[in-house]
Formats: structure tokens, sequence, C-alpha cells
């Protein structure tokens, strides 16, 4: 028997593998852009204000921490408002998401009224629902996970 003859089937086999490989990522791929090119794997608004929502939330949350809320609520108006106004991703683009980002807008402004003047009670329970109304649309996103 020729050396050279058996390292062809493997040779062959693990091109095959590859080759197969690289056609799911395509499509994975694929699957995650909608028609206008948009990554449907991320929504930028949704993450961005999720960022303040957790660096203000869970220090209230953990310790009844209201300073970050304070000092931070004006960007979770400016977040929620820039959220509730973007092109909503085609798998969510639905009234009932644009109602839930309307709510998260009013109750981010509400919030940012409060942090001036409310007492610490009015803003912790405001800045819970806001939590909640955030939860509400993250799970429409996540198809309820």
């Amino acid at each position: 028997m020729n050396s050279k003859g058996p390292c062809y089937p493997v040779f062959i086999v693990a091109f095959l593998i590859v080759a197969a490989c690289e056609n799911k990522k395509e499509e994975a791929r694929d699957h995650n852009y909608n028609h206008t090119g948009h990554d449907e794997s991320s929504w930028r608004e949704m993450d961005e204000f999720h960022m303040i929502m957790a660096e203000t939330f869970h220090p209230y949350k953990d310790s009844t921490n209201l300073e970050p809320v304070k000092r931070r609520a004006s960007e979770l108006m400016t977040a929620a408002s820039q959220w509730a106004s973007a092109t909503l991703p085609e798998k969510v683009d639905s009234e009932e998401v644009r109602d839930k980002l309307e709510r998260l807008r009013s109750e981010a402004a509400l919030l940012a009224e409060s942090v001036r003047s409310a007492d610490d009670n009015v803003i912790g329970e405001q800045l819970t629902q806001l939590h909640d109304t955030f939860h509400e649309i993250q799970e429409v996103w996540y198809g309820g996970h």
C-alpha cells in the first residue's frame, strides 16, 4: 500500500467538515440580520438603557443605595427617550412594544423629576417600576426567556 493513500480520505473528510461548518456560520449570520442589514441578535438601544439601569437599580436593590439613580436619572430618561424614538427591530416591531417603550419613557421622566424633590421611598418605588417595565420589554425581545 502506498504511504500517501490513507491521508487522502482523512483530508477529504476534514475539508468537508470545515466547509459544512462555514456554511452553518453563514446561515446563522444571515438569519441574525434583517432586511435592513441590522444585526437582530442585539438591540443597541436596549443594551444602552440596560447598562444605566443595572448601574442604578442594583445598588438600590442590594443595599437601598439611591445615590447612583439620583446622579444618573437624567441619563435614564435620555436613554429611554432615545430607545422609544428609535426604529424597532423587525422581530419586536409591534404596537405592544411601542406602548411599553412609551410607558418606559414616561416612567423615566417621572423618576428624573422625582429625584429632585421626592422622598426616598417614592424614588425607590419609581425606580423599581421602571426596572419592571424594562424587563417586560426585554422579555418580549428574548421571547419570554
